[in-house]
């Protein structure tokens, strides 16, 4: 019975021997150096163990073994308004048919950009000119950047 006491503060013990600061550190040519260790003299705890653990949930939890929960460390005010469950999914939606609408839009517009940049292909232009085409390739490059990020805010929504 000892060995199994023993061996269970030495267990809990550990965590806090695990535990470290991390410090910044200003360097003589005024770099930043983020460190878990102290370098000189001029570094300066940012952030300590107490700061950075969440605690080890009890054996009663519901938490799943494996699983860190996320704490916030500031709670929100007492007067903090809050938004109804019904209101923000209306706001999704809108958000949605938004997003949907700037996509259709994008979509319309690098069709007119490509066939600009075909129509521009087809005109011959003297060899040595500057590349008149670039402005043409932009606007397809740009169209395409912009739908990509259109369907990555799309895949975001709830």
């Amino acid at each position: 019975m000892k060995h199994c006491v023993f061996a269970t503060l030495l267990v809990l013990g550990a965590g806090q021997v695990c535990a470290q600061t991390i410090y910044k550190c200003i360097d003589a040519n005024g770099g930043t150096l983020i460190s878990s260790t102290r370098v000189d003299k001029n570094c300066k705890a940012i952030s300590t163990a107490s700061e950075n653990t969440a605690p080890v949930p009890s054996s009663g939890s519901a938490a799943s073994p494996g699983r860190a929960r996320v704490l916030s460390t500031t709670p929100s005010p007492a007067g903090f308004p809050r938004v109804s469950e019904d209101a923000q999914k209306s706001r999704d939606n809108d958000r949605r048919m938004i997003l949907e609408q700037e996509m259709t839009t994008e979509r319309q517009g690098l069709e007119r950009a490509r066939r600009d940049l075909v129509e521009q292909e087809a005109i011959k232009a003297p060899q040595g000119t500057v590349d008149r085409l670039a402005p043409y390739r932009d606007r397809v490059a740009q169209h395409e950047r912009n739908i990509q990020a259109l369907q990555k805010e799309l895949g975001n929504l709830r």
